[in-house]
């Protein structure tokens, strides 16, 4: 990290908005957690432990632990905030982030193989300068890697789109 004497005079995000939103997130997966699992059951049954008795007691963990970091942010939330990332950081947390959520929406329409084609080329030609071959080649050869092993190695079914379909992948 360079210091102010080296230029570094740019401003960003401070530390404590990041994490109070990780905690509240955290204990609203907590919450759902306690919630299913009491659902589900947490007790014992006759042959063992309900399937809601691990999931309980790991979603406890998980909103005593945010319960945790919450409090302690609030009991130094007058004190310094330390910079959490520059706005040029942010930027390129961004970059990718946003074409993750493109990818995520894709995979419903267009199935996981085809999707992950395109973010694979997307990232090759935009961040890694890869001549179109080598882009078409690791895109397209990675997906069916993984449909080889996860479809004919292991039989793990995985979302598909209308080419695989069409295709009878």
């Amino acid at each position: 990290m360079m210091s102010q004497e080296d230029g570094d005079d740019e401003r960003g995000l401070g530390q404590r908005w990041p994490e109070v939103g990780v905690t509240l997130f955290l204990l609203l997966v907590g919450a759902l957690v306690v919630a299913d699992s009491l659902r589900v059951g947490t007790g014992w049954a006759d042959d063992g432990p309900r399937s809601g008795y691990f999931p309980f007691y790991i979603g406890l963990l998980l909103i005593a632990s945010a319960s945790w970091v919450l409090l302690r942010q609030i009991w130094r939330w007058k004190g310094a905030n330390p910079q959490f990332a520059t706005r040029t950081q942010m930027v390129s947390v961004i970059a990718v982030f946003l074409p993750m959520v493109v990818y995520v929406a894709l995979v419903a329409g267009l199935g996981i193989y085809v999707a992950s084609a395109l973010l694979i080329g997307y990232f090759m030609r935009r961040y890694g300068a890869y001549r179109w071959l080598a882009t078409a080649a690791v895109s397209v050869g990675v997906p069916l890697v993984v449909w080889a092993v996860f479809e004919r190695w292991f039989l793990v079914l995985l979302p598909k789109g209308p080419l695989e379909r069409a295709l009878g992948l």
